[in-house]
C-alpha cells in the first residue's frame, strides 16, 4: 500500500513537467488511495510544505551536498526535500524514522547508491546544524527574503520596488501560514442569525471579515453540508469586493466575462436578488457545466452559462455591467496556490498583459453607454492592475474612471484610490488574500 510519504514523493514527482495544479492532483491521489485519514492530512502537509518552502530547503540542503543540488535528479531532489521539511519542521517525528523512510524512498526510485547518498545529506540536517539567519546575513535584502520565505527573489524584488521591505516581508509571510476558507452566505436562501442558529454551526470556530455576506474560519468540515444544500458558497473576501464594487442593479443586464469557477457570478446574481439576467463565459465546457450546476445549488435561475471565448462572444442584449476578472498571474493568492510562485516567468506575464488589453477592448465595445465596467484580478502586480486600466482608459476617452463605492462598506472604501480602484494585500487583513478592482463609467455621447 502506497504510505503517505509515498504519494507526497509521487504528487510532486508529477508537478515537474504536468500542468495539473497541485490541489487538484492531490484530491484525485487522495481519493484513489487506502490511506487513513491521519495518513491524508500527513501527506498534504508534506505536500504544502515542500512546494511551500522550496527555496529555502534547496538552499539548506545545498550546504550539505557536495554537489550541485540543481542538476541532481528531479527525484532525488524531491526525496530530499521532504526529508529535510519534516527534520526541520515537524518535531513529533523522531528524525532516525524520517531518515529511514527517506532512504528507503530513495532505494525503491533511484537505486542502493543514491539511497546511500540521501542517507548521508539527511543525517547531516537537525535544528541544531541548520543556521539560516547567520548564512543569510551580509546578503541583499531581496535575496535574503527569498530564502527566509521561499518566494523567487524577482518578485520579491519587485514587491519590495513597490510597496517596501516591511510591507513585501508581511506578504511573503502570509504566504506561508494556512490559509483560511472564506464561506459567503447565501442571501437567497438564509442570513447571518439564521445560519448560525443552526445545532450544528453554532460553535464552530469563525471570524468576521468585515463584509456582511462573508465570513472566516479555518475549519471546513462543519460547512460541507451547507455547501451542498447551497446556504454557502466557498469565497475569499477579496473576491467579494470586485462584486460589491459593481452593485448590479436588480432586473438589469449583466455579464461576467471569465466566470469560472463561478463563485463572483454567483455573488452578483445574489446581489440582485436573483432578478434580472447575468451571461457567464468560459472558453472550457466542462467549466461551463460546473457553473450552471453551481447556480442550480444555489437556487440562481438568472445565469445563463455560455461556452466562448470573451474576446470574440457578443451577447444578443448589450450589457448593464460587466464584470472582467481577468486571467493573471495570480501573485495574490500565492499562499492559496502554493506551487504557483515556481511557474511565474516574464514570458507568461507578457501573455497575460496582452490578453488583459484584448479582454478590455471587447468589453468596452459589449457594455452601454451609462454602463458600468470593474476590472479585477488576483494579482498585487501593478502591470496587471492599475497599469493595465490607466492604458485602458488613455486609449478610451468615452471611459472615465468612477469612485462610488457601490456596496462596499466604509471601512473599506476609504482605502479606495480617487480613481476607484481597491487594492487589497495579501495579509493586510486577517484571511484576505491579495487582488485588484477598479470601477469604469462608459460615459453618454
Amino acid at each position: 500500500m502506497t504510505s503517505a510519504r509515498e504519494l507526497a514523493f509521487n504528487l510532486l514527482q508529477a508537478l515537474e513537467t504536468g500542468t495539473r495544479h497541485s490541489d487538484s492532483l492531490l484530491h484525485d491521489m487522495l481519493r484513489k488511495s487506502a490511506l487513513s485519514r491521519t495518513d491524508r492530512a500527513f501527506a498534504t502537509s508534506l505536500v504544502n510544505g515542500v512546494l511551500r518552502y522550496r527555496l529555502q530547503l534547496d538552499f539548506v540542503i545545498s550546504r550539505f551536498y557536495s554537489h550541485n543540488l540543481q542538476k541532481a535528479a528531479p527525484a532525488i531532489r524531491n526525496i530530499l526535500r521532504l526529508g529535510a521539511w519534516q527534520l526541520l519542521f515537524l518535531d513529533r517525528v523522531p528524525a532516525w524514522a524520517i531518515v529511514n523512510e527517506s532512504v528507503r524512498l530513495a532505494r525503491r526510485f533511484k537505486g542502493e547508491r543514491m539511497a546511500k547518498l540521501v542517507n548521508a545529506v539527511l543525517r547531516k540536517i537537525s535544528p541544531e546544524t541548520v543556521h539560516l539567519e547567520e548564512w543569510l546575513k551580509g546578503m541583499e535584502p531581496a535575496a535574503r527574503l527569498a530564502v527566509l520565505h521561499s518566494h523567487p527573489e524577482e518578485l520579491v524584488s519587485q514587491w519590495i520596488t513597490a510597496y517596501g521591505e516591511e510591507t513585501a516581508e508581511s506578504m511573503l509571510r502570509y504566504d506561508n501560514e494556512s490559509p483560511w476558507f472564506g464561506f459567503r452566505l447565501n442571501s437567497l436562501k438564509t442570513d447571518l442569525n439564521r445560519f448560525f442558529n443552526e445545532a450544528d454551526t453554532r460553535e464552530v470556530t469563525r471570524i468576521e471579515s468585515g463584509l456582511r455576506e462573508i465570513f472566516l474560519s479555518q475549519e471546513f468540515s462543519p460547512f460541507e453540508a451547507p455547501l451542498r444544500s447551497g446556504l454557502l458558497s466557498v469565497q475569499n473576501p477579496t473576491q467579494l469586493l470586485a462584486c460589491l464594487l459593481l452593485n448590479p442593479v436588480p432586473g438589469s443586464e449583466v455579464l461576467d466575462m471569465c466566470a469560472a469557477p463561478g463563485g463572483k457570478a454567483a455573488a452578483l446574481c445574489e446581489l440582485m436578488g436573483n432578478e434580472g439576467h447575468l451571461t457567464t463565459l468560459d472558453i472550457y465546457e466542462q467549466k461551463t457545466a460546473k457553473i450552471q450546476r453551481l447556480a442550480e445549488t444555489l437556487g440562481i435561475s438568472i445565469i445563463t452559462a455560455r461556452t466562448a471565448d470573451a474576446r470574440t462572444f457578443t451577447p444578443p442584449t448589450p450589457s448593464d455591467s460587466i464584470l472582467l476578472d481577468a486571467p493573471c498571474t495570480g501573485t495574490g493568492v500565492l499562499g492559496r496556490r502554493t506551487e504557483l510562485r515556481w511557474k511565474l516567468s516574464s514570458e507568461k506575464l507578457e501573455e497575460l498583459l496582452k490578453l488583459q488589453g484584448e479582454l478590455l477592448e471587447q468589453a468596452a465595445q459589449l457594455l452601454k453607454e451609462g454602463g458600468t465596467l470593474v476590472y479585477a484580478t488576483c494579482s498585487v502586480d501593478p502591470r496587471e492592475n492599475n497599469l493595465q486600466t490607466e492604458a485602458f482608459l488613455q486609449r478610451h476617452p468615452e471611459f472615465s474612471p468612477d469612485s462610488r463605492p457601490g456596496l462596499i462598506p466604509p471601512e473599506f472604501a476609504a482605502e479606495m484610490s480617487p480613481d476607484g480602484s481597491l487594492l487589497t494585500l495579501p495579509g493586510e487583513r486577517p484571511g484576505f488574500d491579495g487582488g485588484f478592482c477598479h470601477r469604469m463609467v462608459k460615459n453618454s455621447g
